[in-house]
């Protein structure tokens, strides 16, 4: 045996064995892009490493872009999506509102995808939370309040990760970032009834993990608030030129929840 086939062992700091395996669960999908990890204390728990080891991995996946720290000191798992993608999509629909109605045909391949293969491969957990969020809008259907922009969309969210595609995942919460800025902005004029009525239509469909139904039930969902966004805008940019989008979006007059 020659001294060649030996190799040094490498030995890995504790830091970066605890950065190796939070970030093998993010690219996985077993913690997924919005998710808020546990308090640093419960993580130290959990791992069994100490509070400098446990900084100096968070850290180091801070600076990856798998993780950030909101102003409330909490620490949340980022889309994979980077600013390089994502600015360029911001600045288009600030200066041409027309882009929106372009986002809303990706919205609509997307998440009629997201519905398909969610009924596929939805988990009983998935469901139960599906169904918790269409439980939340039918007791709410009384309040004056119109429905928040960000229960939608957290909607969607639920059916993205249903998909247990970790990939989609990441594109969905990307997208849904911008959809939150510019499109919930006009959910003042959309009836709870009718979200409550598609919401529940699709996690039917889902339910029952039929999959053409549940696609064609997102897709009619889709155009309802296509068509309510187009009439909030269109009638919002009259006021500053009859009947021509062709303004920038900043100058819209919006209806803010």
């Amino acid at each position: 045996m020659t001294q060649t086939v030996f190799k040094p062992v490498k030995q890995e700091k504790l830091s970066v064995k605890i950065a190796n395996q939070l970030k093998e669960h993010i690219l996985e999908g077993k913690i997924k892009p919005g998710e808020i990890l546990p308090p640093e204390r419960k993580l130290m728990e959990l791992l069994n490493v100490s509070r400098p080891s446990l900084r100096e991995a968070l850290k180091s996946l801070v600076g990856m872009g798998f993780l950030e720290i909101t102003q409330n000191n909490r620490t949340i798992v980022k889309h994979l999506a980077t600013s390089r993608f994502i600015d360029p999509f911001d600045h288009l629909l600030k200066e041409d509102v027309r882009t929106v109605f372009e986002l809303v045909e990706v919205r609509k391949a997307i998440e009629s995808w997201n519905a398909y293969y969610a009924a596929k491969r939805a988990s009983e957990d998935d469901i139960r939370i599906l169904q918790e969020s269409v439980e939340y809008i039918k007791t709410h259907l009384e309040d004056e309040q119109d429905i928040k922009g960000d229960v939608d969309a957290d909607f969607h969210m639920a059916i993205a990760r249903a998909t247990q595609n970790k990939i989609q995942m990441h594109m969905m919460f990307s997208i849904s970032d911008v959809l939150r800025q510019y499109i919930c902005t006009h959910y003042g004029r959309i009836s709870k009834q009718d979200i409550y009525e598609q919401h529940a239509g699709v996690v039917e469909a889902i339910s029952e993990h039929d999959q053409d139904k549940a696609r064609m039930a997102m897709l009619e969902h889709i155009d309802y608030v296509d068509k309510k966004v187009k009439e909030s805008l269109t009638e919002n940019a009259a006021i500053v030129q009859k009947r021509d989008l062709d303004v920038p979006l900043s100058r819209l007059k919006t209806d803010r929840l």
